[in-house]
Formats: C-alpha cells, sequence, structure tokens
C-alpha cells in the first residue's frame, strides 16, 4: 500500500515553523508523508493540472492551507479548483463563506445563531444608512473581506457619517456592510475549533481608548476561562459554516445580555511563543486534533467503509 501525501501551506512567522515540523513529525508516524511550504502563487495550472515545482498538486490525497497573511485573489483561484478534485483543510466553500462578514452573519442569523444585528444596503441606497444610524445609535462600517480589524470604522453620529461617505464612495464600493455598535466590555473570548471539537480559549482586550480587541489594532491577549454557553456557541457557529477548523469570536451584549458571534475566522492562529510563556496551551491539542483530522481524510480504508 502507497504511503498518503498531503501538500501543506503554513504560515512560518510567530512559531508557525515549529508547529509544521510537529505535523509533519506526527504524520510521519502514521505513514503519512507531507510536501510543506507549497505556496499556490508559484502553481500554475494546465491540461487538467494544478502543477508545483513538477509536481501535480491534484494527485495529492490532501491539500491543508493555512497562511492568512500571504494569500492572493490567484491562490484563491487555484484553491477552488484544486478543492474540486482532492480533500481540503479547509474546504473552500467554507473558507470563501468566511471570508466574507455579510454572508457568514446572514448564514449564522438563518441558523438561530445569535449575531450583531446588521445591514447590506446597494451604494446608491445611502439613505437606509442614515435611517439606520437614527435608530440604532452607532454602527460599525465593515469591509466584508477584511480581517485583522483593518478597515472597521466606528460611526457614531450623522457627522461622522457624513464624513465618511465621499470616502466609501471613492473605493467605488457596490455595497455598504454595517452592524449594530454592541455595548460591551471591550473584550472578546477566542475559541478554538477542530472538528467539532473545542480546542482552547484565550481572551482580547482593547488597548487604550480603541474598542477593537484584535491584536493588530492594538489588543492584548489574555488568560480566559470559557463557560459551555460560549463553547457551545461557538461549536455550533463552526459547523453551520462547515470549517473543519476554526476560531470564533464571541462578545457579551451587556443590553442583550447575551452572547453573540461577532467573527468566524478559517485561519485561526496557534499561541504565539510569547503567548505560550503566560499559559496558553492549547497548541499540542490542536495539533493532535488537526492530525487526527488529515489521517481520517486521507484514509483510503475510512472512504471505502463509508461508501458501503
Amino acid at each position: 500500500m502507497s504511503r498518503r501525501k498531503v501538500g501543506m501551506w503554513l504560515y512560518q512567522n510567530s512559531g508557525g515553523s515549529k508547529i509544521q515540523n510537529k505535523i509533519i513529525s506526527l504524520l510521519k508516524e502514521r505513514d503519512i508523508d507531507v510536501i510543506p511550504n507549497i505556496n499556490l502563487r508559484d502553481a500554475i495550472a494546465q491540461n487538467g493540472h494544478i502543477i508545483y515545482d513538477d509536481i501535480k498538486l491534484d494527485k495529492l490525497d490532501l491539500f491543508l492551507s493555512y497562511n492568512a497573511s500571504e494569500q492572493t485573489q490567484y491562490q484563491m483561484y487555484l484553491y477552488k479548483a484544486l478543492n474540486s478534485v482532492i480533500p481540503m483543510i479547509n474546504n473552500y466553500e467554507s473558507f470563501e463563506l468566511t471570508e466574507d462578514k455579510f454572508q457568514t452573519a446572514f448564514l449564522l442569523r438563518k441558523n438561530k445563531v445569535q449575531t450583531a444585528d446588521y445591514k447590506l444596503c446597494h451604494r446608491d441606497d445611502t439613505h437606509h444608512l442614515k435611517s439606520i444610524i437614527k435608530k440604532w445609535d452607532k454602527m460599525v462600517y465593515k469591509p466584508t473581506d477584511g480581517w485583522g480589524g483593518v478597515g472597521l470604522t466606528k460611526i457614531e453620529n450623522q457627522e461622522t457619517l457624513d464624513m465618511l461617505m465621499p470616502f466609501l464612495n471613492q473605493m467605488d464600493l457596490r455595497y455598504f456592510y454595517v452592524e449594530k455598535f454592541i455595548d460591551y466590555d471591550r473584550t472578546d473570548y477566542r475559541i478554538d475549533i477542530v472538528n467539532g471539537q473545542y480546542v482552547g480559549c484565550y481572551g482580547r482586550k482593547a488597548g487604550g481608548k480603541d474598542w477593537r480587541t484584535n491584536v493588530t489594532s492594538g489588543g492584548s491577549v489574555f488568560l480566559r476561562e470559557p463557560n459551555e454557553d460560549v463553547i457551545n456557541l461557538a461549536i455550533k457557529a463552526t459547523k453551520v459554516t462547515g470549517l473543519d477548523i476554526a476560531g470564533v469570536d464571541i462578545i457579551y451584549d451587556r443590553k442583550k445580555e447575551e452572547y453573540i458571534v461577532l467573527e468566524v475566522n478559517g485561519i485561526p492562529a496557534f499561541a504565539t511563543p510569547e503567548q505560550e510563556k503566560i499559559g496558553l496551551n492549547f497548541n499540542d491539542k490542536k495539533i493532535e486534533l488537526i492530525v487526527d483530522l488529515i489521517d481520517k481524510k486521507t484514509n483510503k480504508n475510512n472512504k471505502t467503509k463509508e461508501d458501503k
């Protein structure tokens, strides 16, 4: 029986290279070979194959794509094609869904997972935004495909909206997506889920006078124990989106007195070496669950049993 082969593209900074080596080592113990550092930017597609360095990626048993900061449209285009012929983690449909904040919020609410109230309107229907700010008092403009807090703009009154509109119009956006600003304590929960199982949790706190908890926006990480409500909410949100690996951001709405899902991330980072020093110790569990998942998805005997 030939050894299984999987491709991998995992971020290398902030301890990523160490994580990658652990995954490769554990997979090798299960007779699974890994071809690491496959950046689809350097791949080409021709005559029914996607080729990287003379390797036909479409012949692999699985491809793990886990690098948020270096994604390009070309890579995503090949990601979609590759997903149609071999197993992917995460699968393209779920990853594409969670890259879009509106599509994610829409699906979550349809499946009774509480999110912030939102509005999506055509760029020519700006009068809706003016009526919304009067109703909500405060709202947040969000690029539907942004990450790390980039582009988030808090709109606190009509004057702020009037100042923002010319800028948005210059960007030639087709639509505007806004969410009602939630009254919360400027902290959130980040819950990691792998294959439907709870992995770990940590908290993030907004820095200074900022309201965003994202580390890239000045937020800081702290140890935080989740309750069952938070964990179950994260597991349900992950199931709805279909992600194999997810990081679910949850905040507590003090006005409604309930937890809400703020975002579902398809490439949640592992704990960095600095974060491990303060007590974030879920990396090994996350690695084990990812290895189990890869083993399961590439095990041809399991597939045969499932087909019968």
